[in-house]
């Protein structure tokens, strides 16, 4: 069987010789359209949308187009203004894909579709009934209740309009809840009789609002007398053949032969249809297609019976919805069109590189989001690309170019429907030739029934030598919240630092008036002995000498075309992958430097205001979970991006992860992406970053001078209660050094000179591969054997961690990568001065490393805290 093409045979013409059913209209309507059969007490016949990509495998750009080309209509029709306050709706499931290309079409449109997927804790903004439809109830769940509020156009968007029964009772529950005075009706095909219209144009009139009407084609079916009845005959017919083993073609012709053997007139033709029919025992009665011996599955190029069947990790933008179920604003379109060529890109290397034809199949009302990817797929693979999706609604198969559905594969539905178990389907799947199928589901899909040995993987299997499974993450709206202990409002500057009150809010309390301060070596002996954690004190803030503090400025001058070209690529890093209005979250005190850059940036390049505070997170102890739960309250978690200044074994990173977790799942809170930004990530602990280089970030340099006069943060019992945000000082006594804003107006000064090297950067980490690989934990464990410290807790890996250890601990050796030049001259100066040896090495992923003393104590170093070789 090849189902690839009809060779030029209409493929409704087996059913119109059959029934009687006669399609008349516009002359590109049988283009359009095919017809089959169903089991169905309302409709026997079943009009199949060749470029919907339900039922009949198109090209993706063909599908897309359509849908897209409706959408512009509709803009023309409407104009600017109100396509800009429209409302588009498409009905599942078969027009959840559509409506979503008509929104993209219409520009600026909200999207939603109906679903038949109840989401525990979303209440209904409405629903209505389809009278014709399988399953006739849909909802709506729109995670904004003010989405379908507005008095703009409401797009109702379905594949056909047949007699406008749906269409009516959506206008009429919306209209009761949410009038409005324009609608705009679209279809692909428009094949109402001139009663049905009548009754719409009726019904406009009614309800006191403008109905227009957009199809890419039009027309209308004519049934003779007694249809619906020959219909059901035919398919009780074709039924009783599978039954009996006998073929489909001689079953529709009304030649039954006995059992085994031929019907009169009639060779015995093969039989024909989906293999995998006959082993499915389905719990429900209904149309089963053509049915024979399940044959073995077909043999892999590797010689191997059972199809390779590959994971693709999408790398799917945290917190950007799935689809339209729950609403889909522009905002969200511009995330997903950034991310699509990395997306499909992913998809494109995980195909088998002789593929010739490859099939992406949709889930149900998952049509959108792998439509988009397979229309990204086809432009770069050489592979002939068709979409199509599975779907609830049973339908006869029948091998004949005459017919629109030729195959047929049934499995049990995988996404424990709300309305029990029962069979879902997937047509003109089997004997299409495809060498690779791509099923896309989503997250709430992905289940043991997808997996079992009946299920729709190990279906597809048997038709294709290769299967690729793609999961999309469930989008599911942030449950209300009881209102969190009122907490304070977060402390801006002047007040508590030297930064503008705009460029970033401290969720911390202050602890100026306490006197938190050690001496560096006391400290130092407290935390390694166990008695105290390193956030229960503060060292001395280290005053720097004329000396060291020309060396800032010489390092300021030096690198800060290269900050500013890192603060770019992480930044637009983070608006095409995280989220396009990111709310910046930076830990404090090293990462808010970088976090009020890069709203700097926003600023500069997109006009973008973009929210920025500071939090803490301590080694150990977590990250401050009243500030957590105030950012859930004000922000949505999935916005929220956690900002860093570099990463050096990643300790942090590990800490942080942790952390989150923890916390969602004691507060209940969900969304938070706890991988971090960072400037600078030499030890490939994340992905997100402006560069793995290890060099010198002159913030790295100073302690709270050039972080806006702000201590690190403390977490102590005896000051920090269980509702209480972490604390801080503020050191205005400090004022005279401060250099915080120039260092930020230094870097800023520098951005528009790096635009271009930055947009380039940007398009080739877009492809790249950046896993972290953890290089440099490994590099760490490695040198704390070497060295026989045995506690990577004591090994400080790059340029800013070094200058910690030589600013705030008791430092033993310095490792420094042989060659290495300017960018250590401040950390040799610091070394000299606090009598550290500097040790070059040949080997090293760093710049530099820095060695705190493994066993410190007073007598062991020197009362003045200077280090001595053991």
């Amino acid at each position: 069987m090849n189902i690839a093409a009809n060779n030029g045979v209409w493929s409704g013409s087996w059913v119109a010789e059959r029934l009687g059913v006669e399609l008349v209209g516009d002359d590109g309507l049988t283009a359009l359209l095919g017809l089959a059969l169903r089991r169905n007490p309302r409709r026997a016949h079943l009009l199949v949308s060749n470029v919907l990509g339900k039922h009949v495998p198109q090209s993706p750009a063909v599908v897309y187009g359509h849908g897209f080309a409706l959408g512009r209509r509709v803009r023309d029709l409407l104009g600017e203004r109100e396509a800009g306050q429209a409302v588009v709706l498409g009905y599942a499931e078969t027009a959840t894909g559509l409506g979503h290309s008509v929104a993209d079409g219409v520009g600026l449109a909200l999207y939603l579709h109906s679903t038949r997927r109840p989401v525990a804790g979303v209440t209904p903004a409405g629903g209505f009934e389809e009278s014709h439809s399988h399953a006739t109830s849909h909802l709506l769940l729109p995670e904004d209740p003010a989405l379908l509020s507005g008095d703009g156009p409401l797009v109702l968007v379905d594949d056909e309009f047949s007699t406008g029964n749906t269409v009516l009772n959506t206008i009429r529950d919306l209209h009761a809840r949410y009038p409005r005075k324009r609608y705009v009706v679209v279809a692909l095909v428009d094949m109402r009789s001139p009663e049905d219209a009548g009754r719409l144009t009726a019904f406009a009139a009614e309800i006191g609002a403008r109905v227009d009407l957009v199809a890419a084609s039009s027309g209308t079916v004519k049934l003779p007398e007694g249809v619906l009845e020959k219909g059901q005959e035919l398919v009780a017919r074709y039924e009783e053949s599978a039954a009996t083993g006998v073929s489909s073609s001689a079953a529709a012709s009304g030649l039954v032969a006995p059992r085994g053997g031929a019907a009169y007139g009639h060779s015995p033709a093969p039989l024909q249809g989906v293999a995998l029919e006959a082993d499915y025992q389905s719990p429900y009665p209904g149309a089963r297609g053509t049915a024979r011996p399940a044959p073995t599955h077909p043999q892999a190029p590797d010689g191997r019976t059972t199809p390779h069947l590959t994971r693709v990790d999408l790398h799917w933008p945290p917190g950007l919805p799935d689809g339209g179920r729950h609403g889909f604003t522009p905002a969200h379109r511009i995330r997903l069109e950034t991310a699509l060529p990395l997306i499909a890109a992913r998809v494109a290397e995980a195909l088998p590189p002789d593929a010739r034809r490859v099939l992406t199949l949709g889930f149900e009302e998952l049509m959108y989001a792998p439509l988009r990817v397979a229309r990204e797929l086809e432009a770069l693979v050489t592979a002939e690309v068709r979409y199509s999706t599975t779907t609830r609604s049973p339908v006869l198969a029948v091998d004949d170019p005459g017919y629109a559905i030729r195959s047929r594969l049934v499995f049990p539905a995988h996404d424990n429907p709300a309305d029990g178990p029962g069979e879902r389907y997937a047509y003109n799947v089997a004997g299409a030739g495809f060498d690779a199928v791509v099923l896309f589901v989503d997250s709430a899909a992905d289940t043991p029934e997808l997996h079992a040995p009946d299920g729709l993987l190990d279906r597809l299997g048997a038709h294709a030598p290769y299967v690729l499974l793609a999961v999309v993450p469930s989008y599911v709206p942030a449950l209300p919240e009881e209102s969190p202990d009122m907490l304070p409002e977060p402390l801006r500057g002047p007040a508590f630092s030297s930064y503008p009150a705009e460029d970033v809010g401290w969720l911390l309390q202050d602890l100026s008036d306490v006197t938190l301060e050690a001496p560096t070596e006391e400290r130092e002996e407290a935390i390694q002995s166990g008695g105290a954690h390193y956030a229960e004190s503060l060292p001395v803030e280290y005053q720097p000498s004329e000396r060291y503090q020309a060396l800032f400025h010489a390092a300021l001058e030096t690198s800060a075309a290269r900050i500013a070209q890192a603060v770019g690529v992480v930044t637009e890093t983070v608006l095409a992958e995280r989220s396009p209005r990111p709310v910046l979250v930076s830990l404090a005190r090293a990462g808010t430097p970088v976090g009020v850059l890069m709203r700097r940036w926003a600023q500069f390049r997109y006009g973008l205001d973009l929210p920025h505070y500071a939090v803490s997170i301590v080694r150990g102890r977590g990250i401050d979970a009243n500030a957590l739960r105030w950012l859930a309250a004000h922000h949505d978690p999935r916005d929220v991006v956690f900002v860093d200044g570099w990463t050096g074994k990643g300790a942090i990173t590990r800490e942080l992860a942790d952390a989150v977790e923890e916390f969602e799942e004691r507060a209940g809170v969900s969304g938070f992406d706890p991988e971090i930004a960072v400037l600078a990530d030499p030890g490939s602990c994340v992905r997100t970053y402006g560069t793995r280089e290890d060099f010198l970030i002159p913030s790295a340099c100073l302690n709270s001078t050039v972080s806006g006069l702000i201590s690190r943060t403390v977490l102590r019992a005896d000051l920090v209660g269980p509702g209480d945000f972490h604390g801080a000082k503020f050191y205005r006594e400090l004022a005279g050094a401060d250099v915080s804003v120039a260092f930020l107006d230094a870097v800023a000064a520098r951005f528009a000179e790096v635009v271009d090297p930055v947009d380039a950067a940007v398009k080739e980490l877009a492809v790249a591969d950046r896993t972290p690989t953890w290089e440099g934990w490994a590099a760490v464990e490695r040198i704390s054997e070497e060295y026989g410290i045995h506690d990577v807790n004591l090994v400080k890996p790059g340029v800013g961690e070094t200058t910690r250890v030589l600013l705030r601990r008791v430092p033993w050796k310095i490792l420094a990568r042989a060659g290495a030049g300017a960018d250590l001259d401040h950390v040799r100066l610091l070394a000299e001065q606090r009598g550290v040896p500097v040790e070059e090495v040949g080997e090293l992923p760093y710049t530099c490393v820095g060695l705190i003393h493994p066993k410190y104590t007073r007598g062991a170093t020197g009362a003045d805290g200077r280090a001595v070789n053991v």
